[in-house]
This record gives structure tokens, sequence and C-alpha cells, in this order.
């Protein structure tokens, strides 16, 4: 009997294997293989034109990066970006959610229009903005036409990176609404019916109820928004022309890496470039789950 049931549960475990065999094997091709390569770069000096060689040069790419002005330019760029963008969007849209949470009308037609940004283009959208943010453009004509100052928005370095951030608040805020929108509707309703009858107007409801039961929800946004902005790239490259102008202004570490590895051809050095910057997102998810962690006694 002991032989018997040791077969049947080799079998059970093969045929588990065989059905996880797909998804183990896309995972290995595109992310950790990628990934294992990637360390392997980041300790090499690599040359591409001609022969391809790789020369083992220990830790100087990682101890290149401390010295490396524009490597402290792009992050101090990006954690200006992460720590602007990641709070406005993430308050935007638990107000957008909340708003066609309750009885407005018209709000299947609020939630179309509010989410078109989401599933439109970046490349697109960035174009557009381009075209908004021009010295003579509508941005520009309607500040004059309320007597407010003008800028401009494509050209002065501080201004460049605060364009990107109103575009990207706009264009991912309306995203995270409707994940908040769905976890607003799971909130049971006699909860606040049994609130209501306590006494507890609407802001003790929300304070009490409301918030600390998209805490979960609430953690997954910040720590997506955080990843998103650490990754910021297509917007800053069009903007700028790839060069993350003006005057180093838009330079993100993202696109900081792509001019390393496509333009310089610096493959190692960029590989170390890219895996500190996962090591920086890394730590900072770390420290947001701390933040959002839930007590011990839930």
């Amino acid at each position: 009997m002991n032989d018997y049931w040791k077969t049947a549960k080799a079998r059970e475990a093969l045929a588990g294997y065989l059905f996880m065999a797909p998804t183990i094997s896309i995972l290995g091709l595109f992310l950790i293989l990628p990934i294992l390569y990637a360390i392997f770069l980041s300790f090499h000096k690599v040359r591409i034109l001609g022969e391809l060689n790789y020369r083992f040069v220990e830790f100087k790419n990682f101890l290149r990066l401390l010295a490396d002005e524009r490597v402290w330019i792009a992050l101090k760029n990006t954690a200006e970006y992460v720590i602007i963008v990641v709070p406005i969007q993430t308050i935007l849209a638990l107000i957008l959610a909340l708003i066609l949470n309750s009885q407005i009308k018209g709000k299947k037609w609020f939630r179309i229009i509010l989410f078109l940004p989401t599933v439109t283009s970046s490349a697109v959208l960035t174009l557009i903005f381009m075209w908004i943010y021009n010295s003579n453009g509508l941005l520009n004509n309607i500040l004059a036409f309320w007597g407010l100052p003008t800028y401009n928005w494509l050209g002065d370095p501080e201004v460049a990176l605060k364009a990107i951030m109103i575009m990207n608040i706009w264009s991912t805020a309306p995203f995270f609404m409707v994940i908040y929108l769905a976890a607003l509707q799971d909130i049971p309703n006699s909860l606040y019916e049994a609130a209501k009858i306590d006494g507890a107007n609407e802001i003790d409801r929300f304070y009490n109820i409301t918030l600390p039961l998209l805490k979960p929800v609430t953690f997954f946004i910040v720590v997506m928004g955080i990843i998103g902005t650490f990754q910021l790239f297509d917007q800053s490259y069009i903007f700028s022309g790839g060069s993350g102008g003006p005057n180093n202004s838009t330079l993100t570490v993202v696109l900081l890496i792509y001019q390393y590895a496509f333009r310089s051809l610096d493959m190692g050095y960029a590989a170390a470039l890219a895996l500190m910057l996962a090591g920086v997102i890394l730590a900072v998810t770390l420290i947001q789950r701390r933040f959002f962690q839930e007590d011990k006694g839930d």
C-alpha cells in the first residue's frame, strides 16, 4: 500500500509539473535568464562591436556609479518624480472612486471618459501634451486668458519635469481609480448602516470604515505606483528627444540606462545601473510594506 501511495503521489507531482512547464519555461526564458545575464554583464566590460568579448572587471562598474555625476542627477530627478506623483495620483484616484461610487447621475459615462487616457498609447499622449505645452499651445493660452503667468514647459529646466508629472498624474490616476472603485463596491453596506445607527457621520464612516478596509488595496496601488514611476522612460525620452534635457532636468535612471546601453554601447555599466535601480525599488517597496503592514491580530 505504501509503495502504491508513493507511486500515486509521484504521478500527481509529475502531472502538476507538466501543467506548469509552459509557464515555468516562459518565466525562465523572459524573466529569470535576463536577470541572470544582467548580473553577469554587470561584472564585465563588454565589447559588442566586432567580435563579442567579455572582460571581467570585478566591482568596477558598481564603483563607477558612485563617481558618475549623471547617475546622481538621474536619481534626484527620479526620486522627485516618485515623491510627488505617487501620493497625488493615489489621492486623486481615491477621490474619483468615491465620487463615482456615490449616487451621481451619468457615472457610467464619467467612468468611460476618465478611463480613456489609460487605454491610450503613452507615446500618443506625450505627443498630444507636447502640443498642449507648446509656447503658443493650449495651456499657455488658457493661462494668459486668465491673467496667469505662462511658462516654457518644454524648454525651462525648472518646469520640464513638472510638465511630465502633470501629464502622468492625469493619465495614470484613472487606472488606480478603477481598482479603488472595485474595492469600495466590495465593502458591505451593512457596516455603514450600523455605524450610521450608532451616530457616526460621513467623515467618521470614511475614516473608521472605508480607509481601514482599503488599506490592502492602497498598499497595492502605492507599490504599483512606485514601481511605475521609478521606471519612467518613454515620456522623458519623447519630451527631450532622448537627451534628458533641458539641462538634464528630465533625465531619469531608465533613460540613463538606455543612453549607456544603446548610445555608448557600455552594456556592463548599464547592467550595473539597472541592478542598482532594482535594488532601490525593492528597498522602497519593503519600506512601504512596513508602513502598510496590518496588525498582527488581524
